[in-house]
């Protein structure tokens, strides 16, 4: 017997973010906070709150290009707590401006992009790689689905939003797979009592097409406008 899923809640998958701007060392940045509040299972390869695990906020931090710091969490954390958030979150970075954010949505997914595309190239290349702390990400994406997904469909919706974006990356025209240092959150539901999780987010499952799509535009509207 098949079983049947619940409909979505009609809430937003994840609320439009709150614009936040800081002045350091002279420079005006800016910042963009969700509040995602409790129920909330995330996947992200951010440098904090990377993995998969509960989290209540995911904030996307502007840095000045250059940026030498080698505690990039701390950083990240320290901003977040002055801005008010509480427990536990996701923090990415970019030296982009992110008050430029795109967004797009495709029946309940929500993508939400900071994107520069000066540092780019192919994912696949000679030589070899560097260990240690990266540059900050460049093109950040942070998407989100109203219903549950498992461990395995979180990881699958990190791969199906990375083809999205190389899709759109090639129909801009940009011969690239991405930038060295891009960076991804997922957000899905918590389960509830005796729900099921959706055990698939590739491009041809229900909410792995819809997250697609609203990653796809998002990137193709972020990497035009810069």
């Amino acid at each position: 017997m098949t079983a049947v899923l619940p409909q979505p809640r009609t809430a937003p998958a994840l609320s439009s973010p709150r614009r936040l701007t800081r002045t350091e060392n002279g420079e005006r940045l800016h910042a963009l906070l969700w509040t995602a509040g409790p129920g909330r299972r995330m996947v992200s390869s951010a440098v904090l709150g990377g993995g998969i695990g509960e989290r209540t906020w995911v904030l996307n931090a502007q840095v000045s290009h250059g940026y030498r710091r080698t505690d990039p969490d701390r950083h990240l954390a320290g901003l977040a707590a002055a801005a008010g958030a509480r427990g536990p979150g996701v923090g990415l970075m970019t030296a982009a401006d992110v008050s430029a954010y795109a967004h797009a949505r495709d029946a309940g997914a929500e993508a939400y992009v900071t994107a520069g595309v000066d540092v780019r190239g192919w994912a696949a290349r000679s030589g070899e790689g560097a260990d240690g702390p990266q540059a900050p990400g460049t093109i950040n994406i942070v998407v989100a689905v109203p219903v549950p997904l498992s461990d395995a469909a979180l990881v699958n919706a990190v791969a199906t939003a990375t083809e999205a974006k190389v899709q759109a990356l090639l129909e801009a025209g940009l011969d690239c797979s991405g930038t060295p240092t891009d960076a991804v959150c997922v957000a899905a539901r918590t389960p509830g009592p005796d729900e099921e999780e959706h055990a698939f987010a590739g491009p041809r499952s229900l909410w792995g097409a819809r997250l697609a799509r609203a990653v796809h535009r998002a990137v193709r509207e972020a990497v035009t406008a810069v």
